[in-house]
C-alpha cells in the first residue's frame, strides 16, 4: 500500500490554483525549490506526469486533472478533522474592511467558510474605500482590510491582478458623448488616475456625478448618464465592460491586496488563509472588455 504525501498534495492543487510554482510558492510560505521538489516526489510515487509544463503557464495533464479532485476532497477532509479535533472556542468580533466593488463574487464564499470554521466568533463587514480603510487599519480600527491599489503597500500581500475596465449601461451610448460624461465617488481610489488617462489620451470629459454614495454612481451610470470604471468580474448589475475600439484610454491593472493588524492572531491568520485560498481559486479575469 502507498500513501500519499499530503503536504504533497497541498502544493499541487496550490500550483494548478494559481498557475505557477512562484505563486504558489508565495501562497504557502516556501521556497519555490521546496514546491518543485514536493511535485516530482509527487510524480515519481504515482509514476505519472502531472503538469504540463511545456508553455509559459503550468497547466495539468489529464491525470493532473483527475487527482485535482481528489485532492480537494482528500485536503478538505484533512483540514476538517484538525479543526474539529485541536481548534479552540474562540469567541470575539473580528472586523473585515473590503471596498464594496470587490465584496462579490468572492467575500461572502470567505464570510461563509470563516464562520463554520469559527461558529463563535462575529465577524463585522465594513464597506469603505480604499482610502478610508487604509485609514482606519492605520488608527488600528480594523483586524484586515482587502483593498483596491495600482500597487501593494508595506506589510500588504497581494492576491491577485485584476483589469481594470471602462464600463456603461448595457446598450448604452454614453461613452460616445464629447464631453465624456463620467461619474466618480468623492472617494474612489480609481479617479484620480482615471482622469489623468483621460487627459493625457486628449479626451475631453465632465465629471456628472461627485457624490460620496457609491450609490449615486452606479445609478447614472445604469441610466446611461455616465461611464465610470470597475474591476473584471466586478461589475454592478446593468453595466457592462464597454467595447470602446480605442476610443477611451488603457486602464492599468490594479491589484487587491490584503492587510492583518495582527499577523501572529490565531484567528486573524485563518481568516487571512481563507481570503487567500478563495482568491488563488477564483477563475482568471480576461485583461480585454467584453462588447
Amino acid at each position: 500500500m502507498r500513501n500519499l504525501d499530503l503536504t504533497a498534495l497541498r502544493s499541487f492543487m496550490t500550483v494548478a490554483d494559481t498557475g505557477g510554482v512562484t505563486r504558489a510558492a508565495g501562497m504557502l510560505n516556501l521556497t519555490q525549490s521546496a514546491v518543485s521538489m514536493q511535485l516530482k516526489r509527487l510524480e515519481e510515487s504515482l509514476n505519472v506526469s502531472l503538469l504540463d509544463r511545456s508553455s509559459r503557464t503550468i497547466g495539468l495533464t489529464p491525470a493532473g486533472e483527475q487527482l485535482l479532485g481528489y485532492a480537494r476532497r482528500m485536503l478538505s477532509l484533512n483540514d476538517e478533522i484538525c479543526h474539529r479535533l485541536t481548534a479552540t472556542d474562540y469567541k470575539g468580533e473580528l472586523k473585515l474592511g473590503v471596498p464594496h466593488d470587490i465584496i462579490y463574487p468572492t467575500v461572502p464564499e470567505i464570510l461563509r467558510r470563516f464562520a463554520a470554521d469559527f461558529p463563535q466568533m462575529q465577524v463585522r463587514l465594513i464597506s469603505a474605500p480604499t482610502r478610508q480603510l487604509l485609514a482606519m487599519f492605520g488608527r488600528g480600527e480594523v483586524d484586515l482590510i482587502l483593498t483596491t491599489e495600482e500597487t501593494c503597500g508595506a506589510g500588504g500581500r497581494e492576491l491577485v491582478e485584476v483589469p481594470l475596465l471602462w464600463i456603461g449601461a448595457k446598450d448604452g451610448d454614453a461613452w460616445r458623448k464629447t464631453p465624456l460624461p463620467v461619474a466618480f465617488c468623492s472617494n474612489c481610489i480609481f479617479r484620480s488616475g482615471t482622469l489623468q488617462a483621460l487627459n493625457n489620451h486628449g479626451v475631453d470629459w465632465q465629471l456628472v456625478v461627485d457624490s460620496e454614495s457609491d450609490n449615486a454612481v452606479d445609478v447614472a451610470v445604469s441610466a446611461d448618464l455616465a461611464v465610470h470604471v470597475a474591476l473584471a468580474g466586478n461589475l454592478t448589475p446593468h453595466t457592462v465592460a464597454i467595447n470602446h475600439g480605442g476610443a477611451l484610454p488603457p486602464l492599468s491593472p490594479q491589484k487587491i491586496n490584503l492587510y492583518v493588524l495582527k499577523p501572529d492572531d490565531p484567528v486573524s491568520i485563518a481568516m487571512a488563509e481563507i481570503v487567500q485560498q478563495s482568491y488563488a481559486a477564483a477563475p482568471a479575469q480576461p485583461m480585454l472588455a467584453a462588447g
